[in-house]
C-alpha cells in the first residue's frame, strides 16, 4: 500500500473520529438535566391529594399559589421523561405551596399495551390512591408508576396485583390496595379518562397528545426547562 493511500485512510479514519467526538458532546448537551435531582417526591403533610368529580387528581397544599394542568397517560414514554426530569422540582414547588398540580389522566394508550386496558387501570389506581388524601403517598405513588415502574409501549405491563404492590411500598392502607386489585374504579377511570382525552384535544385543537402542560387554557412550553421556575416566579 502506498504511502498516500496510507496518509488518505487515516485522515479518513481521523475525521470520523472527530465526527463521534462532536456527536457524543452534542448529545450530552441535548440530554436534559434531572432538575432538582435529590429532592424525590412530596414529602410535606400538608400536601393532600384530592380526588374531583371529573376524576381528576389536585395535588398541592390549601394556600398554593397557582394551580396548572398535566395531562398524561401512564404509558406514555414522553409523561415519563416529564416526571424524570421535572417531577422532582415540582414536588419541591408543591411542598411549599408555590404550585399545585392537577393530574388529568388519559387512556388513548391501552391498545399499545399488552394487556390492551394498562392505561385504564392505572388510572384507576391513580384515583384510588388519590381519594385516600395523602398528598406524599400520592406522590411517591405517581412518582413509580411513571419513572421506575413504567411498562414500554408493546410490552408487557402490571396486573391489578402488581399495582397494589406499588401503592402499598408508597404508604397506602388496606382499603385503597383493595380498591386496586378489585379494581373498584375502572369503570369510572375509563369514562373519566375518555373525558379528559376528548377536552385534551379540543385544548389543543386537534388530536389528544401527552405530556401537556396547562396554566389555565395556556399551553406551557414544556421543552423550555425553566418552565417550572417561571410560572412560579
Amino acid at each position: 500500500m502506498s504511502s498516500t493511500t496510507t496518509y488518505a485512510l487515516a485522515a479518513v479514519a481521523l475525521a470520523l473520529i472527530v465526527l463521534i467526538v462532536i456527536a457524543a458532546i452534542r448529545w450530552g448537551r441535548d440530554e436534559p438535566t434531572v432538575r432538582n435531582d435529590g429532592y424525590g417526591p412530596v414529602r410535606d403533610l400538608a400536601v393532600h391529594s384530592v380526588l374531583e368529580p371529573n376524576g381528576s387528581i389536585l395535588l398541592g397544599r390549601p394556600d398554593a399559589k397557582k394551580t396548572i394542568d398535566i395531562f398524561e397517560d401512564p404509558l406514555c414514554p414522553g409523561c415519563g421523561n416529564l416526571e424524570r426530569i421535572y417531577g422532582q422540582e415540582i414536588a419541591q414547588k408543591i411542598d411549599t405551596g408555590a404550585l399545585a398540580v392537577r393530574y388529568r389522566l388519559v387512556n388513548f394508550l391501552d391498545a399499545r399495551s399488552q394487556s390492551k386496558d394498562y392505561s385504564t387501570r392505572a388510572v384507576a389506581a391513580n384515583q384510588c390512591v388519590a381519594e385516600a388524601g395523602s398528598g406524599p403517598v400520592y406522590s411517591k405513588f405517581h412518582t413509580e408508576l411513571f419513572i421506575t415502574k413504567r411498562p414500554s409501549e408493546g410490552g408487557s405491563d402490571l396486573n391489578n396485583e402488581a399495582l397494589a404492590a406499588i401503592a402499598r411500598d408508597a404508604g397506602a392502607p388496606q382499603p385503597v390496595l383493595q380498591c386496586i386489585t378489585t379494581g373498584a374504579k375502572l369503570d369510572f377511570a375509563r369514562t373519566t379518562a375518555m373525558a379528559q382525552t376528548a377536552a385534551l384535544g379540543e385544548a389543543l385543537g386537534g388530536s389528544a397528545a401527552t405530556p401537556a402542560v396547562f396554566d389555565g387554557t395556556t399551553k406551557v412550553d414544556a421543552n423550555d426547562e425553566n418552565w417550572v421556575i417561571s410560572l412560579t416566579q
